[in-house]
């Protein structure tokens, strides 16, 4: 574990951003001792809305997965972080993607039972899906794709 998943996991963003500005960790760096997690899913998972911003303000990018195909967003939904799925969403990640079961953040926050999150995420999936579909008319670039994790699912 890094020094930023851990300042990450501990919540304490003033420890996160002086890490980012030093340059001393990348923040899409993964963890392969925890699942290939990267510091923003360990944010999403514990509802550290504020940390969530900074990563991504940062370069952290919410589209990559951990080895078992979750995003932030399937974290946020299982532990209910709602502010962190508005945050995510108001950010254009990508918060409607199968992990490798087929399960999106929805599917998550149904089998979690947080009803707030199942509300927010079924009106946000169509929003996510129109405004990838607008983008891609106008040919706008969305990151929303981890290629890694992608190209290793084909080797499966």
């Amino acid at each position: 574990m890094t020094e930023l998943h851990q300042a990450t996991a501990a919540g304490d963003p003033d420890q996160v951003e002086a890490i980012l500005r030093e340059n001393k960790c990348n923040p899409n760096q993964r963890d392969m001792d925890w699942s290939c997690k990267t510091a923003l899913h360990w944010a999403a998972a514990r509802g550290h809305t504020e940390t969530v911003r900074i990563l991504i303000e940062h370069g952290a990018r919410p589209c990559l997965r951990t080895e078992h195909g979750w995003t932030p967003a399937h974290f946020a939904a299982e532990f209910g972080r709602l502010g962190v799925l508005r945050l995510l969403h108001s950010l254009h990640a990508p918060i409607d993607k199968e992990d490798c079961c087929g399960d999106k953040p929805l599917r998550i926050a149904e089998i979690y039972g947080h009803q707030d999150c199942v509300r927010f995420l079924k009106k946000a999936e169509t929003e996510c899906q129109a405004y990838r579909k607008m983008a891609a008319q106008k040919g706008n670039f969305i990151d929303d794709t981890d290629e890694e994790w992608e190209e290793q699912r084909k080797d499966l």
